[in-house]
């Protein structure tokens, strides 16, 4: 067995520059003294040899923790329709509120996008650290956020966030409530209008859609993948029921696709609930307002969005944190869910 590497050192750092040790923390704390070449070039060494400052020592350079970060690969457009990220981030600012702090939001096309802004934010001490979201299967951001220090919490599956503290919802097990109860209805022909595979948790929800039907002894449903909008849920579930075998209930991974859905039942002469039975996740307003209602998956998508920030705290104050699970999503059935027609 070869013995462990020797710890990196600020020393390190700035032989690999050509500079001094005291140059190096002016960089890193943004302060006259070095050129912008000089900076970057220090940056340059300090990736390659995988050095960050020590973040307990950054925080206690700060005067306080005043601003939090977050990041999100969506499309504008669709996160000013998407009801999960408006009462999420409400449940971020009722807890900076409360410690008189700010949220530093930003979209972002790609999650190598988000990981050099999330790099210029800590090094220019724009935050005092990070709620991270929509973690993907082998995550690109875990291994160059954590070895930069960035105070983080993730909002995911522990599986997916490689380390850094989570906060997530149980959606196997909630999944596997809906297909139970679809199928306790008396359906036997299920389909599932879901998120891209890549992305964690719609993994999750595909693997433990399949996984119920299996153990329930039914033929797996047809499973379509989608970027979460609603003009996908409608073109999924178009395609859905011009198939020979038309599912009797579909199981949405979002609020806008099973209203989307709703629409294209009634657009084809279907009946929502006695032809066909559609059944949201994520609960919100959109699911009351339909004709007829939505039955949901329903969780405290706000209590969720202040809990992530209250563990953030706990993890800007030093203290160890256990990944944690929510409330798991619970089963409020309506009007567009019934038995099949015989």
């Amino acid at each position: 067995m070869s013995a462990p590497s020797e710890r990196v050192t600020i020393k390190d750092v700035a032989a690999v520059a050509g500079v001094s040790k005291g140059a190096v923390s002016l960089a890193f704390n943004h302060k006259p003294g070095v050129s912008e070449t000089t900076r970057e070039r220090i940056f340059a060494a300090a990736r390659q040899l995988g050095w960050a400052p020590n973040s307990s020592a950054r925080s206690l350079s700060r005067q306080s923790v005043d601003t939090v970060g977050l990041a999100i690969c969506r499309p504008a457009r669709l996160l000013g329709l998407e009801p999960f990220y408006m009462e999420f981030i409400s449940g971020i600012e009722s807890v900076l509120a409360e410690r008189d702090c700010s949220l530093l939001l930003r979209l972002v096309d790609s999650l190598e996008e988000e990981i050099v802004l999330q790099e210029r934010w800590w090094r220019e001490r724009q935050i005092g650290g990070s709620i991270l979201v929509d973690f993907h299967q082998e995550d690109p951001r875990v291994e160059p956020l954590r070895k930069l220090g960035l105070p983080a919490v993730a909002v995911g599956h522990p599986s997916l966030t490689g380390g850094f503290p989570s906060v997530w919802t149980d959606d196997a097990a909630a999944v596997g409530e809906a297909v139970r109860y679809l199928a306790a209805l008396g359906h036997r022909h299920i389909a599932h209008v879901g998120g891209p595979r890549g992305l964690g948790h719609s993994a999750i929800r595909t693997t433990a859609f399949e996984h119920t039907m299996r153990e329930l002894g039914l033929e797996s449903g047809p499973h379509a993948e989608t970027s979460f909008s609603g003009d996908e849920g409608a073109r999924a579930t178009r395609s859905l029921l011009l198939a020979p075998q038309r599912p009797t209930a579909i199981l949405y991974d979002n609020d806008i696709m099973a209203v989307a859905g709703l629409g294209v039942a009634a657009e084809m002469g279907i009946s929502v609930p006695d032809d066909l039975s559609l059944l949201a996740w994520d609960d919100s307003q959109l699911c009351r307002l339909t004709h007829p209602t939505l039955s949901a998956m329903s969780h405290d998508v706000h209590g969720f969005g202040a809990q992530v920030t209250r563990v953030l705290f706990e993890v800007l104050g030093g203290r160890e944190v256990a990944s944690q699970p929510v409330a798991t999503p619970s089963l409020v059935p309506r009007a567009s869910t019934a038995s099949p027609r015989s």
